[in-house]
């Protein structure tokens, strides 16, 4: 898997030095031609998995940008009303995932959405404790995180 992503580099490099120019948008073009290539021989080299993976990870990070920008837009209204009348707690998230990486990450996006933060996961790696700036619904809090962020890492990382 991790040597596709270097031919794919080395393609992108070989198209820059083809075409003259290292500028970012030409090799990130050439990276493009060479996912392409590497789609079009994916039967010889076996990189179907390579790209479905590329594919899933790109879902993910277009749910980061959507989840960043709803979270935002939520977190500069509950700022702009006259009153606040807001619920911060913390909750508890039961893991579906027990790999390190995976669970860092999901801390890090949740961290990084507007109105929550990962305060701590459980020594046994089961849970993640989750501060939040209003909770109404924490089922459906946990229920957007499970179907959002962590299936959407479980797909992008197997």
């Amino acid at each position: 898997m991790s040597s596709l992503f270097l031919i794919n580099i080395l393609l992108a490099l070989i198209w820059g030095a083809i075409s003259g120019s290292f500028s970012e948008l030409n090799l990130i073009f050439g990276f493009v031609l060479g996912m392409i290539a590497l789609f079009l021989i994916r039967e010889q080299v076996g990189t179907l998995s390579y790209l479905t993976r590329a594919t899933r990870v790109v879902s993910l990070i277009w749910l980061f940008l959507y989840e960043l920008v709803l979270s935002a837009v939520k977190v500069a209204r509950i700022a702009m009303r006259p009153k606040l009348d807001i619920k911060p707690g913390f909750f508890v998230y039961e893991l579906k995932t027990d790999r390190d990486f995976e669970i860092s990450l999901l801390a890090n996006l949740i961290t990084l959405t507007p109105g929550t933060l990962s305060v701590d996961v459980s020594d046994d790696k089961t849970k993640l404790y989750i501060h939040a700036i209003d909770i109404d619904d924490v089922e459906a809090m946990r229920a957007d995180i499970e179907e959002g962020f962590e299936r959407k890492i479980m797909e992008a990382m197997r």
